[in-house]
């Protein structure tokens, strides 16, 4: 057990499986006090079972702002504070071409997404500020940073996540109260299963996606790790940022050509001398 969040009191939505679970279990490891919130009421129970008196729960369906308001509630009412919002609830939402999505699974989708977050800014706003201190962090998506990796509503929201942090750190900033997101790639959770598989246990298919991809099987841990690092003080100069959790998928699209056994320069044809062999 650490103790780089010993004293702190953090909120998670999304809490009760794969990235919010993971950080649930990785946040009170290094010390903190956890509300576990989450519509998903008996899964979000056995997560505060296995963490005892360091957890709480909180049923929270994130598009009613009233339950995000009571899920701060909850942890400033039992710890006296919060430092720690992490925005994570999510589905995948609205599929299918963008000429047959229907408004209203457009609109659900947005409130899951997007909305969710401005509520949990909102609220955790009003607690951070007066205390002059705290980290806000929000899951975005590689969805939200290149297209065709997601359904066109996800896309919007995470991107949509992506700006208003950036938003949000510009006026809390000054104030202590920083602000960031992170934008993992397929992680092994219950939404990226059925995205990929149709199948919400099939994890081990998005684990060996990756493997196959990269060489190395992801985990809802890396986002976990992301998110201490976030919410710890070694962060406390990192505001409005976007830390993209990946293993590269959205920055190397480019040909590995280039990264041969040959050593030297390519030149401009009729200027530079040419490349050897």
């Amino acid at each position: 057990m650490g103790d780089r969040l010993t004293g702190k009191v953090a909120v998670i939505t999304g809490a009760s499986s794969g990235i919010g679970a993971a950080s649930a279990r990785r946040f009170v490891e290094e010390g903190a006090k956890v509300v576990v919130a989450d519509v998903q009421t008996d899964l979000g129970e056995q997560v505060v079972s296995e963490l005892g008196d360091a957890a709480r729960f909180a049923q929270c369906d994130v598009t009613d702002e009233a339950a995000i308001a009571a899920a701060i509630d909850l942890a400033t009412s039992t710890w006296g504070r919060l430092d720690v919002m992490f925005n994570n609830a999510g589905v995948v939402g609205a599929v299918g071409p963008v000429a047959d999505t229907e408004a209203a699974a457009w609109a659900r989708t947005i409130d899951i997404l997007l909305t969710s977050v401005f509520y949990g800014c909102k609220h955790a706003a009003r607690v951070m500020v007066p205390q002059g201190s705290g980290s806000i962090i929000s899951t975005s998506s590689a969805a939200g940073i290149l297209g065709g990796l997601g359904p066109h509503a996800y896309t919007a929201s995470k991107a949509g996540v992506i700006a208003l942090t950036k938003s949000v750190a510009a006026e809390l900033g000054p104030q202590g109260v920083r602000c960031n997101a992170i934008a993992p790639g397929a992680i092994p959770t219950a939404l990226t299963a059925h995205a990929m598989s149709g199948d919400v246990n099939d994890l081990d298919a998005v684990a060996e996606s990756s493997r196959q991809r990269y060489g190395r099987a992801s985990d809802a841990l890396d986002i976990a790790n992301a998110a201490l690092y976030l919410a710890s003080d070694e962060a406390g100069y990192v505001n409005g940022h976007t830390l993209v959790v990946d293993y590269g998928r959205t920055t190397n699209g480019g040909s590995t050509r280039f990264a041969g056994s040959s050593a030297g320069m390519v030149g401009i044809p009729g200027r530079d001398p040419a490349p050897p062999g």
